[in-house]
């Protein structure tokens, strides 16, 4: 009887779930002026649903809990037809126009699940009536580098052939910004780009275009000495 009952406890232990552990998740946001109000920040991330599973929801949610000043407040998701939708990011409500992206991969809910040291992206939509905020980004989101050193950038942006295939193009003639301001660097035919510091410091780099309405792709570079 009592090989019995251990065998149940065990076979019933095996079927619950086992909770999610907190995990830094790397999270990056910009709002409905394209501006990049996190750039690949690390956020300690907490299962914010209980539903036992750390996702893109709880990346988030942790996120504006962490760094906005209004706290959870300023991000709200919803059941909606399509399922669990965005309806507030960054305090931006605008009839749920937003996109987020795993990894610079695009997700397919924000019950996607998460791993320690994943990065999150997430926007809100610029252009509401054209609908043409493409979503760029850098060949990696981090780099080191020394002063003086050169750090080589890669932008890119998602995008369809002719089919509507999803696919990826290099971004030409797009404006480098380094800390929100230009810095006189612009990429060419393949997206490239080459950058020196002459300080140390935390530098957050980024693009724009006159072409294109970017999502400001990001990339956080640590310059030491």
């Amino acid at each position: 009887m009592k090989k019995f009952l251990s065998l149940l406890l065990v076979l019933l232990m095996s079927t619950v779930p086992a909770l999610a552990e907190d995990a830094q998740v790397y999270v990056s946001i910009s709002d409905d002026t394209g501006a990049l109000v996190l750039a690949y920040e690390a956020i300690a991330v907490t299962d914010a649903d209980a539903d036992g599973a750390l996702t893109i929801y709880d990346a988030l949610a942790c996120a504006h809990a962490a760094k906005h000043e209004n706290g959870a407040e300023a991000f709200l998701a919803e059941e909606t037809e399509y399922g669990l939708s965005l309806m507030k990011l960054w305090g931006v409500e605008n009839g749920g126009s937003y996109g987020y992206y795993l990894n610079d991969a695009s997700a397919w809910s924000l019950l996607d699940p998460v791993q320690p040291g994943d990065h999150v992206k997430s926007y809100a939509f610029t252009d509401l009536a054209a609908w043409s905020d493409a979503y760029s980004f850098f060949a990696a989101p981090a780099a080191e580098a020394t002063v003086g050193a050169e750090v080589a950038l890669c932008l890119s942006a998602a995008g369809y052939d002719e089919a509507w295939n999803p696919v990826t193009l290099a971004v030409e003639g797009a404006s480098i910004t380094v800390n929100g301001e230009a810095c006189g660097v612009v990429t060419d035919a393949e997206g490239k780009a080459v950058l020196t510091f002459d300080q140390p410091g935390v530098y957050v780099v980024s693009a724009v275009s006159e072409n294109q309405t970017l999502v400001p792709p990001v990339c956080r570079v640590t310059v030491a000495e």
